[in-house]
């Protein structure tokens, strides 16, 4: 789950982590108070979206740049006008873009230094791993590509957690002396308590900054969480914004299916995300495209079935449908009854192919082939794919 900058920002505060002050503004009557805040002289403009690249983006109407510098109240409100309900479009959110429905004024900050930090899961040694560089305010992955010799890696031990040798050696790795040290020393422990307290996945801050005055302040903030520990964390939870997100993939959470929407046309309805994952690969093999991942999971009942099959449906792109289900705990005959039931309601038209193997199998065939409904039935996944494929196209 991904939260805004401003939000992140709030978080940041809490932990102890020095920002810029801020006022977030979700309507036009909201920014001659929200700029007010911050007094008379420049501010910055940020749109919120959940995407990179804003300040390269351009707004669909060709309105230049997500994040403006002002130098005025009466310039910050009338920027600020130009962006919400725009939408904006960066490197991240693809041509469609992303509709802004918050602003967030922030005062300008005389920068001295920008540097990059950012705290992850690594999976291949499966700790946390601190990431900074000395080259903030661009993407990490330029940085990483063509100069690697400025990026410094601090892995942490989850079983004692991050020692103050490690702090110290991050920000000697960024070069901080003195005051600056200091401060950012205590800035990364923050940083780190607040990763490992709320469950994130990734907390970056990028540009991180010093300056003139011996300030170090994260100048931008990207929070993002683990979904599998939201339950501990319902003050989180609260945060999340369903505008930022896919109404399918919305849709699929409420039934607790994970579903990933895809750009292509042949939509898989599978169960376990090994076999999702063989099953999108498979179906490319066969010269098709996969329009999304979605797992059932091992136990699913036919409401969740019918369920996945409707948000299936949704997907304008789908032309036709592929179920691959290998029954271990799950009953072969529960997801044809779900497929069944679903099919009828929406009046399925386009082309169907399942195939059922494991626990209960035989019943779940026979009650496809008692349903009444046009669809191909496979004996295995390759079978399945190429069957599916030849279809569509």
């Amino acid at each position: 789950m991904n939260i805004h900058e401003f939000q992140a920002k709030a978080l940041f505060e809490r932990f102890g982590i020095a920002v810029p002050r801020g006022v977030p503004a979700k309507s036009v009557t909201e920014f001659a108070s929200a700029v007010q805040t911050l007094g008379d002289g420049p501010c910055v403009v940020k749109a919120q979206i959940h995407a990179g690249g804003r300040g390269k983006g351009s707004f669909i109407d060709g309105y230049k740049g997500g994040v403006k510098l002002t130098k005025s109240p009466a310039e910050a409100i009338e920027v600020a006008r130009h962006m919400l309900g725009n939408t904006l479009v960066t490197v991240q959110t693809g041509p469609v873009g992303r509709k802004v429905n918050t602003i967030y004024f922030t005062e300008a900050v005389a920068i001295k230094k920008e540097y990059y930090l950012a705290i992850l899961l690594d999976r291949g040694s499966s700790r946390p791993v601190i990431i900074a560089s000395t080259e903030g305010g661009v993407e990490i992955e330029k940085v990483a590509h063509e100069t690697p010799e400025k990026i410094t890696k601090v892995f942490v031990d989850p079983a004692v957690g991050l020692q103050s040798f490690q702090t110290r050696q991050v920000a000697f790795g960024l070069g901080f002396r003195g005051d600056e040290f200091k401060s950012a020393c205590k800035l990364i422990e923050a940083l780190y308590r607040c990763w490992w307290e709320l469950d994130c996945s990734m907390v970056e801050i990028n540009p991180l900054i010093t300056t003139g005055d011996g300030r170090v302040l994260a100048l931008d903030a990207k929070v993002s969480f683990d979904d599998n520990a939201l339950f501990r964390h319902p003050e989180v939870v609260a945060l999340r914004d369903l505008n930022e997100e896919d109404p399918k993939e919305v849709e699929a959470s409420k039934y607790n299916l994970s579903y990933i929407a895809l750009d292509g046309n042949i939509a898989c309805l599978v169960n376990g995300a090994g076999l999702a994952m063989s099953t999108m690969d498979i179906i490319k093999h066969y010269g098709g495209n996969p329009a999304n991942f979605l797992d059932v999971g091992g136990s699913a009942s036919k409401d969740q079935v019918a369920a996945a099959f409707k948000i299936i449906l949704s997907d304008k792109n789908v032309k036709g449908i592929l179920v691959n289900i290998f029954g271990g705990i799950m009953d072969c005959n529960v997801i044809a009854t779900g497929i069944v039931a679903a099919a009828k309601e929406t009046a399925l038209s386009m082309p169907l192919v399942v195939r059922l193997e494991g626990n209960n199998a035989a019943a779940g065939k026979q009650t496809l082939a008692d349903s009444g409904l046009q669809l191909t039935t496979a004996t295995s996944m390759a079978d399945a794919a190429e069957k599916i494929v030849k279809l569509v196209s």
